[in-house]
């Protein structure tokens, strides 16, 4: 389990190094990288305002 924590947390470092590459003007490669990264950034940033605000849609009966 730590292995795979490391590993995720490996790809998020490396997609914000991409970010920041990317912005001073890298390779085509990073900017594919870096606009996933911001992507899934966005992603994950709806999902967790629509959690907040409980427009998920789920029923939660505890």
């Amino acid at each position: 389990m730590i292995f795979l924590l490391l590993g995720v947390l490996a790809l998020v470092i490396g997609g914000c190094l991409c970010v920041v590459w990317a912005e001073r003007g890298g390779p085509r490669w990073v900017r594919v990288v870096a606009a996933l990264t911001r992507g899934a950034g966005e992603l994950v940033s709806s999902a967790q305002k629509s959690r907040s605000r409980g427009g998920s849609g789920d029923t939660d009966d505890d």
